[in-house]
């Protein structure tokens, strides 16, 4: 067991292993490590931002309801995308059955990606993630400030802001990249 507190960092097994034990600093970091992940579910199955942050509330009171019967704290990532998905495909049933009993053309095409692409899409999406939170400090805020922000930032901006010389950049870029692209492989991405 690590010594501090728990963060997201940790394995799954210790954040459960905390949550069960009543950590609540253990519950806070496990739902900042995987709170981009519940909410990104919603957004796949273009549900709007209000019905979202329900789904949302759901998913996390389901996981603290049934964190006992977990029985593989390693599977907690697919655990929490399959409960998000079956919250969004039910929201989605009762919404669709509402438009129904309001006489919306029930023919339309149904042009949502398969539950099994969801799936997947948030697998890979967690673990490109975890990819980039595995990277040293210093190179996850110059990802974050070359591919993250719109429009991206110059590279004088990001030289300044990380106290770097601007001639620099492309350099640590390429080393930041390289590290990230190892840690992607070793997660099969």
């Amino acid at each position: 067991m690590k010594l501090g507190e728990p963060d997201v960092t940790w394995p799954d097994e210790d954040l459960v292993r905390e949550c069960l034990s009543g950590n609540e600093l253990a519950w806070s970091a496990l739902i900042e490590k995987y709170k981009r992940l519940v909410y990104s579910m919603p957004a796949k199955y273009r549900l709007p931002a209000d019905e979202a942050a329900d789904i949302f509330q759901h998913v996390w009171t389901d996981l603290y309801r049934d964190l006992r019967r977990l029985e593989r704290p390693q599977s907690l990532r697919s655990w929490l995308i399959t409960a998000s998905a079956r919250r969004c495909l039910l929201h989605k049933r009762r919404r669709q059955k509402l438009l129904l009993d309001e006489a919306v053309d029930s023919n339309l095409a149904d042009t949502q990606p398969t539950a099994a692409q969801i799936h997947s899409d948030a697998e890979r999406e967690q673990g490109i993630r975890e990819a980039l939170e595995s990277l040293p400090p210093r190179c996850r805020e110059l990802v974050r400030l070359l591919f993250y922000e719109h429009p991206p930032r110059p590279y004088s901006e990001v030289a300044r802001l990380l106290g770097l010389a601007e001639g620099s950049i492309g350099f640590i870029r390429g080393r930041c990249l390289k590290k990230l692209r190892r840690s992607l492989e070793e997660r099969n991405i």
